[in-house]
């Protein structure tokens, strides 16, 4: 199938945009990598105090012969995604061994939850962690030791402050090993429905923790279809994790087989070897697509809209909102996983899952298969899915028809037309909406608004009694300026409340939602955000705005607006506590929403 032209006119536009930056990048890149190993250059004392504590490994890091891996990994035991990565270094290291190479614990970066710092204070630290983690990664790999890298991180900001540092170092391989989603439990729309119970004080505490704790239950990935599974989604689309990887449980003897093949073809595409493959060739203009792609055809995470332009600089490519609203255009709308649904990962992976959907995009066109990945060359491969049996791994083709039509359909029979997001534009600023999840009847509100400027203060009024008609609430100086962006994804229930109550409600800011945003219409991301004397600053209660997500418009109709000062409130609170302190210098050197706000890139 020839590539769909508006594919084809959007990759064409993101290569003219990057061509000085790609052609710079892949000139670094060059040098760094035109010197071979990298620690066949280290002195004689360097290199001992690299191998100081790897025991009976010495012998062949020393020679420099063999293939030396280093490992990254953002292993803690407080987070369910994460908690598996306590035995994969291990893992790793004897599966280096066992084909007469090394690996070694490169570093650690850190890695939050952010489902336990919603609406907390932590949360402004959440957007910064992503480049803490580049940072922390580039730390690790300083060390110039390593012939290859993989990768162990799965959640929010993890994967692409990873992926920054990859590009960065983008001279060597890089392979993502994922850990995969927790097994079922309460499902997510049962979860959803006693939060909005709880937040109309039809239940108690006692319920809502019941419920909680029946959903979050387990060692792996949160099983809805937020930022961190759309993280494990954009890996296999962009060719960084070995096909059909992303969501096979924790524990299970084919998760095991697949990080010791991981491990394995980590090992084989270094410069040593005869299929070297830096991941500098793999993180293109095409793959950066193919990702975007896979973003609208799944109605994955908003997040993924400001990681993915921060993540596509550091390797010198260039990625505008109006492609990600174009590929929306020409994208349909395969899967229904929560909230999009009532599925979850689980269910979308035995239906068919990524595997299905990628072979079906690329029948359509809608797919670059002309790409580099780790497992070789093409994108077809990905259409294939692991088995494990008597011992051996293997790769076969997926099903020809989703096995569950309520979850994944054919690209010819879509759920919708286009895919899950919406650029958002007026004279209020520009924005984004993830309508795959937005009934059409709640696309468009034009009403007047109630301005905030925290959260708090919105649920406040709620429980006071105070939304009785159709609103647009607005919560501002939410952005990276004000206060490191943090998701407000904890108002989800409390509009879902007022929705359910026949209401009209949309939600503007310019702060984020979660990935797990759900039926409440919310242009996010806006910008120029409030704290740089963006529009958002000038409104007033009583202001009369349409959120128009049909026509992608978000205008304020009052005749004197343009005219108005701007608000400048006290953001002096959000600059003390829980860390903050230490995190003025981001906020402060920041870049745009629309541009990824990104520090290190």
């Amino acid at each position: 199938m020839p590539l769909d032209s508006a594919v084809a006119t959007v990759t064409d536009r993101i290569i003219a945009r990057s061509r000085d930056a790609r052609t710079a990048y892949l000139e670094k890149i060059a040098r760094a990598a035109e010197d071979g190993p990298r620690r066949a250059h280290l002195s004689c004392g360097n290199q001992a105090h690299a191998y100081a504590a790897m025991g009976g490994d010495k012998g062949l890091l020393a020679e420099g012969r063999a293939a030396n891996l280093g490992i990254v990994t953002a292993y803690n035991d407080m987070l369910s995604a994460h908690q598996p990565f306590e035995t994969y270094p291990a893992r790793i290291k004897a599966t280096a061994r066992a084909v007469g190479a090394t690996a070694q614990v490169a570093g650690g970066v850190p890695a939050m939850c952010d489902g336990i710092t919603q609406g907390q204070p932590g949360m402004e630290l959440s957007l910064w962690s992503r480049d803490v983690i580049a940072l922390a990664a580039g730390v690790a790999l300083s060390h110039n030791t390593f012939d290859a890298a993989v990768y162990l991180g799965v959640c929010d900001k993890i994967v692409p402050g990873l992926i920054i540092a990859a590009a960065t170092f983008g001279h060597i391989p890089s392979v993502f090993i994922p850990a995969g989603p927790m097994v079922s439990g309460l499902p997510n729309d049962q979860k959803a429905k006693v939060r909005q119970q709880f937040a109309a004080g039809e239940v108690g505490r006692d319920k809502l923790m019941e419920a909680e704790m029946a959903s979050y239950h387990a060692p792996g990935t949160c099983t809805f279809y937020g930022t961190a599974n759309t993280n494990q989604m954009l890996m296999e689309f962009m060719g960084l994790h070995l096909p059909g990887a992303s969501f096979v449980n924790p524990g299970t003897p084919l998760r095991d087989a697949l990080t010791d093949a991981a491990t394995e073809r980590a090992l084989e595409i270094t410069a040593l070897g005869n299929d070297f493959r830096p991941v500098s060739d793999i993180l293109d203009e095409k793959a950066f697509v193919n990702g975007i792609v896979g973003l609208m055809a799944t109605g994955g995470s908003t997040n993924l809209v400001l990681h993915l332009p921060a993540m596509a600089r550091a390797a010198g490519v260039i990625l505008d909102i109006e492609d990600f609203n174009d590929l929306s255009e020409a994208v349909p709308l395969m899967a229904k996983v929560y909230p999009n649904g009532l599925a979850d990962v689980n269910h979308f992976h035995a239906a068919g899952g990524l595997g299905y959907m990628i072979g079906e995009l690329l029948d359509a066109g809608l797919l670059h298969d002309d790409t580099k990945t780790i497992a070789g060359d093409g994108l077809a491969r990905y259409a294939q899915e692991p088995k494990f049996a008597n011992g051996e791994l293997r790769w076969e083709d997926g099903p020809d028809a989703p096995l569950n039509d309520k979850i994944l359909r054919p690209a010819g029979n879509p759920f919708q037309k286009t895919g899950g997001l919406k650029k958002m534009a007026g004279n209020l600023g520009l924005g984004v909406m993830k309508v795959s999840a937005v009934k059409p009847e709640h696309r468009i509100v034009e009403a007047p608004v109630r301005v905030f400027e925290d959260q708090d203060a919105v649920k406040a009024a709620f429980k006071a009694g105070e939304f009785t008609s159709d609103t647009v609430v607005v919560v501002r100086f939410q952005g990276p300026k004000s206060n490191g962006m943090p998701e407000l994804h904890s108002l989800t229930p409390t509009l879902s409340v007022l929705l359910d109550r026949g209401l009209k409600v949309a939600l503007v800011t310019d702060g984020r939602m979660s990935g797990a945003s759900g039926k409440v219409p919310a242009a996010i991301h806006v910008c120029p955000e409030a704290a740089d004397g963006g529009p958002l600053a000038k409104l007033r209660d009583g202001d009369l705005v349409r959120v128009d997500a049909a026509a992608g418009t978000l205008e304020v109709l009052v005749e004197d607006f343009d005219t108005r000062a701007a608000a400048t409130p006290d953001l002096s609170a959000n600059g003390v506590g829980i860390g903050r302190e230490m995190f003025e210098m981001f906020r402060q050197s920041c870049g745009r929403a629309a541009d990824g706000a990104g520090v290190a890139v």
